[in-house]
């Protein structure tokens, strides 16, 4: 019968676990002086080599010929607990006997000595699964326990097991194992089996694994099963159904592109070679985490990489996002993945999530607009923001020409002036108004509101109106809510003594638009026919 490559390679002695050295090292060193505890508690994510150290331990502690503290694999002692025959060292699964009766009869049992080795071995796996009254059934028996007895509990959420269980048990904690490592024990059982498994290969196994050898044989295991011939990288990607280093890395640049257009296309492209819309997300969360690892701490990036993107392609990809952007593609990512359990087409869940990434301004929220302000403010960092030449306009009748006014060729056009005040309004009105509603308004309605000369909003009475002037449709289409008039209309009436009503209006539509309006309508990315930003 087929033995699974995890069950048939997992670890025989301390010397075998791999990316554990400082559990096992200790582990052996009271092995070999004696000085063993009577309860250990072993945590960490899956995979990672705590059930196989207890076994091992197990094994130690009752070997005939310890070698070095670690057991001798021969003797018949070890050949028991391995065979799974000796009933003096037994392994509990927590998640399926976890009420307090099952810990009562354990108790009773551990007092007895020990019939076919020299110690009682209690292997409790995922322990935290025990109910409060099953750890207060086993607080007594852990914290003085028969000399033969020897408890050694497992755990992947330390945070669910009682502070009294842990005070009385020598923690030990295994962390993930590196890729390399992985990669290299991977290579190791690929050529025990005959397997011809690419460096590249092995890579995006233990890429995939996340930290856990067990899933990384799996892995392994179910690519030699499915894939003739060498595994390479194209086939491990194609057998497990995600899109890749070099096409996420594509997809990740029409993104950055806003080339709405090719993005969905090669997301469909995705789905049509039957592409894991969960994994493609996934992986490009992976990209935008490594993009911004690399622009916010760029002397330690090499060393904190995901190994989805080449270092090289990552580095150039950063350089086309910002900070902001990256930070909204990784809540934008992270919603719509939350979203799969209940979604009834994730295809078009993802393809909704691409499109919100390529184009920001369909949304008007802070994240949005921070988004793209900070794309702005990198790009005039860096030099490559430019205001294009206006269109040229067409011929217009000769007129009589008058002499040019001495140096004002190059004075920049005169500001509109703002409508005229028909109402009689105290001095300081429009100050005070701003006072009053910046004390109710949030972002991002409030950035645009203050007294400034050059505030992207100004206000004027007329007709009996208070009439909000912006420098934009789209901060019309923020200052114009329902709620944002009501405040004004609210403060404008109570300073004047008598009802006022506000009205938002796009100054530019009516009086065209000024230098100033231009540079902030730039980051809207709704006049592109007057700003081109080099990408």
């Amino acid at each position: 019968m087929y033995q699974a490559l995890y069950r048939k390679y997992r670890p025989q002695t301390f010397d075998d676990v791999v990316g554990q050295l400082a559990v096992t090292q200790t582990l052996k060193n009271q092995l070999q002086t004696g000085k063993l505890s009577h309860a250990y508690l072993f945590t960490g994510s899956r995979g990672t080599g705590k059930t196989s150290s207890a076994k091992i331990l197990a094994k130690a502690v009752n070997c005939e010929n310890p070698q070095d503290g670690n057991p001798c694999n021969r003797c018949a002692a070890c050949q028991a607990i391995d065979a799974g025959s000796c009933m003096d060292v037994l392994e509990i699964d927590a998640a399926s006997n976890n009420g307090v009766d099952n810990v009562r009869d354990l108790r009773d049992d551990a007092v007895y000595s020990p019939s076919q080795v020299k110690m009682r071995v209690y292997i409790i796996d995922e322990v935290h699964m025990l109910s409060m009254q099953a750890f207060n059934a086993l607080l007594k028996i852990i914290e003085e326990p028969p000399a033969h007895l020897l408890f050694i509990l497992a755990t992947t959420e330390l945070h669910k097991v009682p502070a009294t269980i842990l005070s009385r048990c020598q923690r030990f904690a295994f962390r993930r194992i590196g890729q390399e490592d992985i990669a290299a024990r991977l290579q190791y059982v690929a050529y025990q089996e005959n397997i011809e498994l690419e460096d590249s290969a092995a890579r995006i196994l233990a890429r995939m694994a996340d930290g856990g050898m067990r899933d990384a044989l799996s892995l392994l295991d179910q690519c030699a099963s499915a894939i003739t011939g060498d595994l390479t990288a194209e086939k491990v990607y194609a057998c497990l159904g995600i899109a890749g280093v070099q096409e996420c890395g594509k997809l990740m640049g029409h993104i950055a592109d806003h080339d709405t257009a090719k993005a969905l296309a090669l997301v469909n492209r995705f789905y049509a070679d039957g592409k894991d819309m969960t994994a493609l997300l996934d992986e490009l969360a992976c990209v935008a985490r490594d993009l911004m690892i690399i622009k916010t701490a760029p002397a330690e990036a090499i060393s904190m990489l995901s190994g989805v993107a080449t270092e090289a392609e990552a580095k150039q990809l950063a350089a086309r996002l910002s900070v902001g952007e990256l930070t909204r593609m990784l809540s934008i990512i992270q919603n719509t993945a939350a979203g799969f359990k209940t979604s009834t087409s994730r295809r078009m869940d993802a393809e909704l999530c691409v499109i919100n990434m390529c184009q920001p301004e369909l949304s008007m929220d802070q994240e949005s607009l921070n988004s793209r302000l900070t794309r702005i403010e990198e790009k005039l960092r860096s030099g490559s923001f430019t205001v294009a030449a206006a269109p040229q306009k067409a011929e217009e009748p000769e007129q009589e020409e008058y002499p040019p006014m001495p140096d004002d060729q190059d004075a920049p056009p005169e500001e509109p002036k703002p409508m005229p005040v028909t109402d009689d309004a105290p001095v300081g009105f429009w100050t005070d108004v701003v006072s009053q509603v910046r004390r109710e308004l949030k972002p991002p309605v409030l950035g645009f509101i203050n007294s400034a000369e050059t505030s992207p909003v100004q206000g004027v009475l007329r007709d009996g109106k208070l009439v909000l002037l912006c420098g934009a449709k789209f901060i019309q289409d923020i200052v114009g809510t329902a709620e944002v008039l009501e405040v004004f209309s609210r403060k404008a009436s109570s300073i004047l003594g008598r009802p006022v009503r506000a009205v938002a209006v796009d100054r530019t539509a009516q009086n065209g638009r000024s230098k100033q309006m231009d540079e902030l309508l730039s980051f809207g990315r709704a006049h592109s026919d007057l700003i081109n930003i080099k990408e």
